[in-house]
């Protein structure tokens, strides 16, 4: 910490992290030109405010189940693909639940922060950020991995390797995003200030951008690769197994793409504040929106998931299923009644092909039958079963 302070420069530079005071915040703001661009504050709480807040809530409780729904619902949920979109799934609900700590710290509450939770809160976007990219690219190194040089190994292994290689991921996106915290940070030097984020400094904008474009360069190059080799390879690879992999390349590079949509425009804000001199860009004094694009990635991202994947579909379906039942939302004879309708002729029905095929979640042993076979419960059955115990 005390290498990273050296950063920023001055002997009179004052100590934040013992300090209480907003009176730094406030002398930040009025030197960037944020204060004197800020809206007027109305008494409770706007309309804007309300809707950004319930866009955030969605955003977790929609993670939350896709993440439930890999890690209790998914017959092979260890698989990397699975283990990598969980790990995408909790960088998105991390990044709604950093937006919410936004939007209740923000306002006139701003100025009654200490610079420590000032830099906690944009701290925490930033984490996500950086997380989500990093997660984009295990997915892309695994995926190059797997087509390019497809040397069998051990299932166990292969998930091992990629915890490992998920927990680094995590421990460096933290360390990115809270460098300004530990240190590399504007208070001492205010010309050095950025005007999007007055408590930054410029440098480490810079340093996060240029460490983000070139791991999206990085996947944009991999799945060229991927893509190419896929092309090319149409006399080794069997037209199933072409078909199979171009449509998770598809699912996969949908997901950067969306990225690249949603957090363009901040990337491109964050830029032009780098090279913009404070109180002279106008374009970054109101960055609500722009912000609210970015974490729109977040709530695209668990969609781009149930389109691309069947097995996953029918995880979510069965969970949603569990918890109206559990709740009383719906009732379990009609369930039932479907339940024994599908099994006299109408097996290709909507209910049969959304939960057929699930782990079974009751413990009790499945009756056996004549030619020695275990009839399996569908997971309508087991919620059921599951419910009224």
């Amino acid at each position: 910490m005390e290498f990273l302070h050296s950063f920023s420069s001055a002997s009179s530079c004052p100590d934040i992290y013992n300090s209480t005071s907003s009176s730094l915040i406030l002398e930040h703001y009025n030197f960037t030109g944020r204060l004197q661009h800020r809206k007027p504050s109305k008494k409770g709480v706007n309309a804007i405010t309300i809707l950004f807040l319930c866009f955030s809530i969605f955003i977790i409780l929609e993670n939350l189940m896709v993440l439930l729904a890999v890690l209790f619902g998914v017959r092979l949920r260890h698989r990397w693909i699975f283990i990598c979109i969980a790990n995408i799934a909790l960088s998105d609900l991390l990044t709604g639940s950093a937006y919410v700590v936004n939007i209740c710290m923000s306002g006139d509450r701003t100025f009654r922060l200490s610079p420590v939770l000032w830099l906690i809160r944009e701290g925490l976007l930033f984490v996500a950020l950086a997380a989500s990219i990093f997660s984009l690219l295990l997915i892309a190194v695994e995926r190059y991995a797997t087509m390019m040089k497809p040397v069998h190994q051990k299932t166990a292994t292969k998930t091992y390797r990629i915890y490992i290689i998920m927990l680094l991921c995590w421990v460096t996106a933290l360390i990115i995003g809270f460098l300004p915290l530990m240190g590399w940070n504007c208070v001492c030097d205010l010309r050095s200030c950025s005007t999007l984020l007055p408590l930054y400094s410029k440098s480490y904008i810079l340093f996060a951008l240029v460490i983000f474009f070139i791991i999206l360069l990085t996947i944009g190059a991999l799945y060229f690769a991927i893509y190419c080799h896929v092309r090319s390879s149409t006399e080794t690879i069997s037209v199933r197994s072409r078909k199979r992999s171009l449509r998770l390349l598809k699912a996969v590079i949908s997901i950067v793409g969306v990225f690249m949509v949603c957090w363009g425009p901040l990337f491109i804000l964050l830029l032009v504040d780098f090279f913009c001199y404070s109180r002279n860009c106008s374009t970054l004094f109101n960055p609500e929106w722009v912000i609210a694009m970015a974490v729109l990635n977040s709530a695209m991202n668990p969609l781009i998931y149930s389109f691309g994947s069947l097995e996953l579909r029918k995880a979510i379906a069965t969970l949603l299923c569990c918890c109206c039942l559990k709740a009383g939302l719906c009732d379990p004879k009609t369930f039932m009644s479907n339940e024994t309708s599908s099994t006299s002729g109408s097996r290709h029905s909507s209910l049969r092909n959304s939960f057929s095929k699930v782990r079974n979640l009751s413990t009790s042993p499945q009756p056996e039958l004549k030619n020695g076979k275990k009839t399996r419960l569908s997971s309508t059955t087991s919620c059921l079963s599951a419910s009224s115990g």
